[in-house]
């Protein structure tokens, strides 16, 4: 008998992942507050730009819920934060940004080239940096929440010749987001913002908009919603779960945890191996166990630089 399985493509009910970078100033919170309202229901927001998520309180008529993520931005905090917006009951997760857990204060570059100058080896230091990011990319992607990710892009001028005048004129453009290769592949739909707020979409699974120039708005978040409900239902299945021995693994290496950087490491590796499943029993125990060693390893600083006072 074949191990492969066969079956007919059938068109499912989805959750939006939705991508967009873009320079400083074209909008990337804006936009993604107007078609987050557009999906309804309760709209998170993880804010990593220094408290811009308050911003735009006024924005939305039903308003919504920031969680501020303050440094280190490492990707396993992120899916702390990812899991306490889901736990609190959203529907849509806002992350503005994703950028800084790639570039920021303890991202992914910023890990990675510590780990290097330890260790002399910066190919040994990937390996240990890119489980991580992984992590976090299969919570954005396994989340039961629909995601929008805003990513900020390398900024660049250009200088252009201004048909009307005739005078040549400097532009803002936005370039790739400043995020690893290939991370605009992960998500459904893909949109470049310009310093004007339109959105060029790139890449879009769903072919409403793709190739066109759009302004984001509401009505867009509602187009989105209506391409996402029009597939069929989940066929109900038995929730999956860990074996007792992979647990017991996970909890081990949590509880383990020698200082904030390695259970930070660790929960992130435990979070994708249970989220992978899903075994969402296991992914409340094991962040259970995560905010006790937290706490605890949190205390002991305190005591250590107490004593130092």
């Amino acid at each position: 008998m074949s191990e492969f399985e066969i079956h007919r493509a059938t068109k499912r009910r989805a959750k939006l992942r939705l991508g967009m970078s873009g320079p400083a100033g074209s909008g990337k919170t804006y936009s993604a507050l107007l078609i987050a309202s557009g999906l309804g229901g309760r709209v998170g927001m993880i804010d990593t730009e220094h408290g811009s998520g308050d911003l735009y309180a006024d924005l939305l008529p039903e308003g919504y819920d920031v969680l501020r993520l303050a440094p280190p931005f490492t990707p396993g905090r992120y899916i702390e934060a990812i899991r306490a917006l889901e736990q609190a009951g959203v529907t849509t997760i806002i992350i503005d940004s994703l950028t800084h857990a790639w570039s920021g204060e303890g991202g992914s570059l910023d890990r990675q080239g510590k780990i290097a100058d330890r260790s002399g080896n910066s190919w040994q230091a990937w390996r240990q940096v890119t489980p991580e990011h992984n992590a976090l990319v299969e919570a954005l992607l396994q989340s039961r929440c629909h995601i929008i990710a805003t990513m900020r892009a390398k900024t660049e001028y250009v200088q252009e010749k201004d048909e009307r005048t005739g005078k040549s004129v400097v532009r803002k453009i936005g370039l790739a987001p400043i995020m690893r290769d290939g991370i605009d592949y992960e998500f459904t739909i893909f949109m470049e913002l310009d310093a004007q707020h339109n959105a060029y979409v790139g890449k879009d699974r769903t072919r409403l908009f793709d190739g066109q120039i759009i302004r984001p708005d509401v009505d867009t978040g509602r187009q989105l919603l209506a391409w996402l409900q029009s597939g069929e239902e989940e066929p109900a299945a038995t929730p999956p779960a860990l074996s007792e021995q992979q647990k017991k693994e996970l909890a081990d290496s949590i509880s383990g945890a020698r200082d904030l950087d390695e259970l930070y490491r660790v929960f992130a590796s435990a979070y994708r191996t249970a989220n992978a499943v899903p075994d969402q029993a296991a992914l409340l125990e094991l962040t259970r166990l995560k905010d006790e060693r937290k706490a605890a390893l949190e205390s002991a600083e305190d005591l250590i630089y107490g004593a130092h006072a």
